[in-house]
C-alpha cells in the first residue's frame, strides 16, 4: 500500500507522484532489469557521457542511485528495528564527487546496485506490518519504513527517466 502523505517529508512527493505502480516490490524488481538492459547497451566510454556541463556522467548517476539505495535501505532497517536516534542526511553531490564512479566500469557499478537492491528486497519483504508502519526521524523529519521503501522505488524510477530523457538512453 502506498504511504500516506503524513508518513514522509513533502520533498519526496515529486518522486512519488511519478511512480506508476501499485506494487512496490514488483517495481523494485523491474528496475533491476531496466538498469541491466541500460548497462548492456553502453560501453565504458559511452557511460562517461554528461548531457550538459556540470551534470553527472551516466556512471556517476548509477553510483548515486546505488548510494541512495544503501542509505535509504539502512534508514529503513534502523527504523524498523526501533532506532530512536535521528538518522543523518547526506550531501549527494559530495558523495558523487568522492565516489570515483568514472574510474569504474559501468558493469561493476550496475553489479553493485543489483547486490544492494536484492539485499534490500529480501530485507523489506520480511518486515512485519508493525515494522513497515514504524516512524522514525531521518534528515530531521519523521518518516515511515513503508514510505522509505516507496521512496527508493520512486527515486530510482526518477533517475531511470532522467537517463532516458536527458541522456537519450
Amino acid at each position: 500500500m502506498k504511504p500516506n502523505t503524513n508518513e514522509y517529508p513533502p520533498y519526496y512527493q515529486k518522486y512519488l507522484d511519478v511512480l506508476e505502480t501499485e506494487d512496490v516490490f514488483e517495481e523494485l524488481l523491474n528496475q533491476i532489469t531496466e538498469l541491466e538492459d541500460l548497462a548492456k547497451a553502453l560501453s565504458d566510454e559511452d557511460a562517461l557521457y554528461r548531457y550538459a556541463e556540470g551534470k553527472w556522467s551516466v556512471k556517476e548517476l548509477v553510483g548515486h542511485i546505488t548510494d541512495c539505495e544503501r542509505i535509504f535501505g539502512y534508514r529503513a532497517m534502523c527504523i524498523a528495528r526501533g532506532e530512536q536516534q535521528p538518522l543523518p542526511g547526506f550531501d549527494e553531490n559530495a558523495y558523487v564527487s568522492n565516489g570515483d564512479f568514472d574510474g569504474r566500469s559501468i558493469e561493476d557499478l550496475v553489479d553493485e546496485f543489483l547486490a544492494c537492491r536484492m539485499a534490500n528486497v529480501v530485507l523489506f519483504e520480511n518486515f512485519t506490518n508493525e515494522q513497515l508502519n514504524r516512524i522514525g526521524t531521518s534528515n530531521s523529519a519523521p518518516i515511515s519504513v513503508r514510505a522509505i521503501i516507496w521512496i527508493i522505488a520512486a527515486h530510482t524510477s526518477h533517475h531511470l527517466r532522467v537517463l532516458q530523457d536527458k541522456y537519450d538512453l
